[in-house]
């Protein structure tokens, strides 16, 4: 059962878990009628304090061997050009996210990814653990998870998945 939080609870998370008043009062306006790289921007910073978030293609790959059920979100950033082993693995790890019912988020930047992660190394990969209420029974969504599920099912069956354009701040 996956049940969606209110969006009271996910802004106050927010105020709640960060220490910055410039992060905190840039979630205070909601993610309703947000453009969907608004929406990831808010799904991964959330995953992010609330520890739900692996960075890296290696540590992606790994977490998810061990426990592909666990995850919701891949979000995959272009390889740098001339990288083609880092192509491979890309492709194997869409092969993979696609098999176990993981939605694929193709991201404009590993830059801007990073960046927004606060990571000072280049992340081609982000993946988000799913939230479970506290007995383990029911899969929990915020608001922004919520708008990302039904944007992923409008574009499950695409060959190629569009693009999403992460914000620059």
């Amino acid at each position: 059962m996956v049940v969606a939080t209110e969006e009271q609870q996910y802004s106050s998370a927010f105020k709640t878990s960060t220490t910055g008043a410039s992060m905190a009062t840039s979630f205070d306006y909601g993610v309703e009628c947000a453009p969907i790289g608004v929406t990831a921007k808010h799904a991964l910073l959330l995953a992010n304090i609330e520890k739900r978030l692996i960075m890296g293609l290696s540590d992606a790959i790994n977490s998810l061997a061990k426990t592909p059920e666990e995850y919701l979100f891949c979000f995959m950033a272009p390889p740098q050009p001339g990288d083609s082993a880092t192509h491979m693995h890309e492709v194997l790890l869409q092969a993979f996210c696609f098999e176990h019912d993981i939605y694929i988020i193709k991201v404009d930047s590993a830059e801007k990814l990073s960046r927004l992660l606060g990571s000072s190394s280049l992340q081609s990969c982000a993946l988000i653990q799913k939230n479970w209420s506290p007995d383990h029974q029911t899969e929990l969504l915020s608001k922004a998870e919520d708008q990302l599920v039904d944007y992923c099912e409008e574009h499950w069956d695409s060959p190629i998945k569009p693009t999403v354009r992460l914000p620059d701040k």
